[in-house]
């Protein structure tokens, strides 16, 4: 049994990862369609209802390091398959709430369950896949999230409108089932089970997890949580338990493409604040434009994703993802440029929704291929929490850079520059990071 996976791949627990991979990542996006309806009913407003969002992403993020550590020291399959059915219960928890604090603690779960599929990641590509095909596989899961991702939110809308807001927490119990029959059978375990997490875990958890939830809540105009923040990282920083994590970020091979992958997932910035602004505000365009912007963009990733895993393989990850984030940063330096109509923003956006799904791929092969063996988990989880970071000071960087030159086409240009000057950052940090 161990021959055979020494000289073949197993791909259908890479199917299984991307199906779980695509739940968990469209739930952002298909929960934003039902807010105003969702606030209706349960009695409460805007402000309120946006915890229905951050009370799911909050804990991807905040626990996503401790989790992956828990999964190395844990039985890929079991954890894989409790994260599983973590999410279940958890939808099924929010979709009969009652009341709003039942529902916010049900997306808590929820967001609990997805950061440890998040941090199993990793550890399934390797056990599955060969070293030289693992480009590939991440390229499959990276495809098979976006254009799912793409019907996302109009299938979410349309279950809505068809059987109420809760129905949207249900709609993917049936794919979940069928996710979890498919790594129960492809996933092979390894005899460890699922260890009863320590104090010392559970320690590093608390710290870790409130210093990202501080920072990431500091972006909301709450700039003193940065103190708090960093008060607590220093904490996590000196207890023994990080001291292999530090290690791993200290390499130059692992540290740097992590770095790199921070600052080039701000560009978010573009399409999540100055994109919509820009079209509504300059273009005159209406949400519907805003809506077709932003899918040339997700196309552009969906249609180069797989593509780049291929040259990964072929001519090695960190190739791929510098000529990806080059790519990106040129099409954010085309987007300085006047943008006069729809049609010349939106072949812009194409290319770079290209370079993003060159980059991708690539990026998180590099990562991959950088961890030390038996830390795959702990790598995923500081991949996600790198992604997530990033993706959250984007807008941020944007809204503050905008504001500071005016509204319309100079608040535009002056944001996306911005970007482009950290994405140029990202290049630097990954051109540094080649293997010697």
């Amino acid at each position: 049994m161990t021959q055979d996976v020494q000289v073949r791949s197993r791909w259908a627990p890479v199917v299984a990862l991307a199906l779980a991979m695509l739940v968990v990542t469209t739930e952002m996006t298909v929960a934003a369609v039902v807010l105003p309806s969702l606030g209706a009913e349960l009695d409460v407003g805007p402000a309120a209802t946006a915890w229905v969002l951050l009370a799911y992403t909050l804990p991807m993020a905040a626990i996503a390091i401790p989790a992956g550590r828990w999964v190395d020291r844990a039985d890929v399959r079991s954890a894989f398959l409790l994260a599983l059915a973590g999410v279940e219960v958890a939808s099924a928890l929010t979709a009969v709430a009652p009341v709003f604090w039942v529902l916010v603690l049900g997306r808590v779960l929820q967001g609990v369950a997805a950061s440890l599929v998040l941090a199993g990641y990793m550890p399934i590509v390797v056990a599955a896949v060969l070293p030289e095909q693992r480009g590939r596989a991440i390229g499959y899961v990276i495809t098979i999230m976006t254009v799912g991702g793409l019907a996302g939110a109009p299938l979410g809308g349309l279950v809505a409108g068809a059987f109420g807001w809760r129905s949207v927490f249900l709609m993917k119990l049936p794919l979940l089932a069928v996710v979890l029959w498919l790594g129960w059978r492809s996933l092979r375990g390894d005899g460890r089970g699922l260890p009863v997490p320590d104090r010392g875990l559970v320690l590093e958890a608390a710290l870790l997890g409130g210093a990202v939830t501080a920072l990431l809540l500091a972006f909301e105009d709450r700039a003193w949580l940065l103190v708090v923040a960093l008060v607590l990282a220093v904490w996590w920083g000196r207890l023994p338990a990080s001291r292999p994590v530090l290690a791993v970020v200290r390499r130059r091979l692992f540290g740097l493409p992590l770095l790199s992958l921070s600052l080039v997932s701000t560009l978010g910035g573009v399409m999540f604040f100055l994109v919509p602004y820009h079209v509504t505000d300059v273009l005159g365009g209406t949400p519907e434009d805003v809506g077709v912007a932003l899918l040339v963009f997700v196309g552009g990733v969906g249609a180069l994703s797989a593509v780049s895993g291929s040259l990964a393989d072929r001519y090695g990850p960190w190739v791929v993802a510098l000529a990806g984030s080059v790519l990106s940063a040129a099409a954010l330096g085309l987007l300085v440029l006047p943008v006069t109509s729809l049609v010349d923003l939106c072949w812009r956006l194409a290319v770079l929704g290209v370079g993003q799904g060159l980059f991708n791929t690539a990026i998180n092969t590099l990562v991959m291929s950088g961890a030390p063996a038996g830390m795959e988990g702990a790598a995923g989880g500081l991949s996600a929490t790198a992604r997530m970071v990033g993706a959250t000071v984007g807008p941020a960087v944007a809204a503050l850079a905008a504001g500071l030159a005016g509204s319309g086409v100079a608040g535009f240009r002056t944001g996306v520059a911005v970007l482009t000057a950290v994405a140029v950052a990202g290049i630097a940090a990954l051109a540094s990071g080649k293997q010697r």
